[in-house]
């Protein structure tokens, strides 16, 4: 009987050692579960182009678009409204309507500068610019940037001063709307200006009103210590690439191949790879002297 009684006491044991290992946990032990993934972001349409070349088209090109899918043409075209009907040709997108930062060639972020606070790029080859915050583009569109004899210089530099009206050095008859230098000693900085549709300035980097205006509210300037000295730089300025001058406008080759002006994420990191360092001394010099 002992035996009996100790074997099933055993029996018991071992039930009730098996039900507490199946038992849920109390409420205040629940185990940590990971949260569910977050769904793929959806992709953008594939993006097709046409070349519409009907000279009477073109000329009353406004009437069949509206005033957004005009303004999309317009960039695609790196070209203002009061020049378009003296093209002989005009690249127009199949889908009209998306946001339009779908239109640029510029990737949308660039993780490589999720620590970079601010930072502009302009194209040469592509005549077009994009601003990004952390690594994500806030602002994109077209410029027209120095003609073959007066080209925009390259490299990397910061924005200096602003003004919202500037006259010219070249002819005091030119009035630069939200003008901001980038070069100070050379006068080279981005404004408001007509676009004829092609690298027509003299080294400036002449943008639509509405994107000047923007860059000239988001971008920072430099802080002076005295006249001669920077005590901080303004926002990183990258302008890269070479114009084909004399070969037919880069863009003009969307409708045989879409991607043929696609700017890769890696281009843009070989460009700032070497100066990261510099752009990271800066940001923190502009942050403490925001505190």
């Amino acid at each position: 009987m002992i035996r009996y009684y100790s074997a099933l006491a055993l029996i018991l044991l071992f039930t009730a050692c098996k039900e507490a290992k199946q038992a849920p946990l109390s409420k205040g032990m629940q185990t940590e579960t990971k949260p569910a993934p977050e769904p793929p972001a959806p992709k953008a349409p594939e993006l097709h182009y046409r070349a519409l070349s009907d000279k009477d088209s073109i000329g009353h090109i406004s009437k069949y678009f509206s005033a957004e899918q005009m303004a999309i043409i317009l960039n695609l075209n790196r070209i203002d409204a009061r020049h378009i009907g003296r093209l002989d040709t005009v690249i127009v997108p199949d889908t009209l309507g998306l946001d339009a930062k779908a239109y640029s060639p510029f990737p949308r972020s660039l993780p490589f500068l999720k620590g970079v606070h601010k930072i502009i790029f302009f194209s040469y080859p592509a005549q077009y610019f994009a601003a990004y915050t952390y690594g994500e583009m806030e602002r994109s569109g077209p410029t027209n940037m120095g003609r073959q004899n007066a080209q925009t210089p390259t490299g990397l530099y910061y924005t200096n001063w602003k003004s919202k009206k500037a006259i010219s050095t070249v002819n005091d008859e030119w009035i630069l709307k939200w003008n901001f230098n980038v070069i100070n000693h050379g006068g080279v900085g981005w404004h408001e200006y007509s676009l004829p549709g092609y690298p027509a300035s003299h080294s400036c980097l002449r943008l639509h009103e509405e994107d000047a205006l923007y860059l000239y509210t988001w971008a920072d300037q430099w802080v002076l210590e005295s006249s001669t000295k920077i005590k901080v730089r303004g926002t990183p300025v990258v302008i890269y690439g070479k114009y084909p001058f004399g070969s037919r406008r880069p863009w003009r080759q969307l409708p045989e191949d879409p991607h043929a002006l696609d700017i890769k994420p890696e281009t843009l990191q070989q460009l700032v790879q070497d100066h990261m360092e510099e752009i990271m001394s800066n940001q923190q010099k502009r942050e403490a002297q925001a505190q």
